[in-house]
């Protein structure tokens, strides 16, 4: 065995050492719950400080064969779904709680007064997931956040259906199709796995009282099929890719 060789392993060897300590010294990216309970991190405009270091705004990491079917995992996802039925709302994504992992969760039920008349979209999980087809059409839809409190909601653009691959808790690889309600719910939580909210994209904003107003009159357009002018959602996604080729082509395009 050479010399070359041998500092070549001592260095690779070392480097994922290095990699494994970040990871395990940065709570941010394991299934760690804090002492006190997870908060809902909140929005961080452009001309703030604080913004890349906002877990909305960071890379999420793929989990790990390893890390399926885990106590750890099951707790989590528990956890998650917990404060998402305790802030009321139809989705919530890890980054969301200040964990960068790919993982969301989406549900709505029947009679959610602010929803209802979308129908319900049963409790689903999605691990990995990446959008492996879309619809040609899009539909509008007034966005709110549990990660934009007090934010007037934004008008943008998700895909009338898509087609998604992911894997469940226990590792199992799904796919399926989801359209209508859920499939705007999906497209909502992948954004934030993409990095972002609803307020990145939105040109149009509107007070929720003002909204619902308008919307009852009529005089705003709810659901219905989208201009193609309408910023989409998921902007700067191509479909098929996973969120680590996604970020990739993203930092090679800066």
């Amino acid at each position: 065995m050479s010399f070359y060789w041998k500092a070549h392993h001592f260095s690779l060897t070392l480097l994922i050492s290095f990699v494994f300590m970040a990871c395990a010294e940065d709570p941010s990216l394991t299934f760690e719950i804090p002492e006190q309970g997870f908060e809902v991190v909140q929005h961080i405009p452009k001309t703030e400080e604080g913004r890349e270091e906002n877990s909305l705004y960071v890379a999420p990491r793929r989990i790990e064969e390893n890390e399926f079917n885990s106590n750890e995992l099951h707790t989590f996802k528990d956890s998650m779904y917990a404060v998402m039925l305790r802030k009321a709302g139809v989705g919530i994504a890890a980054n969301q709680l200040g964990k960068r992992l790919q993982i969301f969760i989406i549900e709505a039920e029947a009679d959610n007064p602010r929803y209802k008349v979308l129908g319900a979209v049963p409790k689903q999980i999605f691990i990995n997931p990446r959008i492996t087809k879309a619809s040609k059409e899009r539909m509008n839809f007034w966005h709110g956040c549990l990660s934009a409190h007090g934010e007037k909601r934004g008008n943008v653009a998700t895909f009338k259906w898509i087609e998604y691959e992911c894997q469940n808790e226990k590792g199992e690889l799904r796919s399926g199709k989801l359209e209508g309600f859920a499939a705007v719910i999906f497209q909502h939580e992948f954004r934030h796995l993409m990095s972002g909210t609803y307020l990145d994209h939105a040109q149009q904003f509107v007070d929720k009282e003002e909204l619902d107003h308008k919307l009852e009159t009529g005089e705003l357009p709810f659901f219905e099929e989208a201009s193609i002018n309408l910023p989409l959602l998921i902007e700067g996604y191509s479909t098929g890719e996973t969120l680590e080729v996604y970020y990739e082509r993203k930092a090679n395009s800066l």
